[in-house]
């Protein structure tokens, strides 16, 4: 049995991770094809929502992990700005 990454009982701890992979693999890959405003508007949100979970589990996140973790959005926002 798998044990969750952090223990909660929200809207996101009955999301299949599958699910949650897919639907940001496919908002990346249209934002990238895609291009332009449109492309940079799927990638903002994309961006948006790390950024949430981001605050969110801040305060549990070692340092290193936290510095993981803005570094990949930094990257996402920096492509985004690249797109368009």
């Amino acid at each position: 049995m798998r044990t969750p990454l952090l223990a909660g009982r929200g809207p996101l701890a009955r999301v299949p991770p599958v699910a949650v992979f897919a639907l940001v693999i496919g908002l990346f890959a249209a934002g990238v094809l895609v291009r332009g405003p449109v492309g940079a508007v799927l990638l903002g949100v994309l961006a948006a929502g790390v950024a949430v979970l981001l605050a969110a589990t801040w305060g549990v996140l070692a340092p290193g992990q936290r510095f993981g973790r803005a570094l990949v959005l930094a990257v996402l926002v920096a492509v985004a700005i690249s797109v368009l």
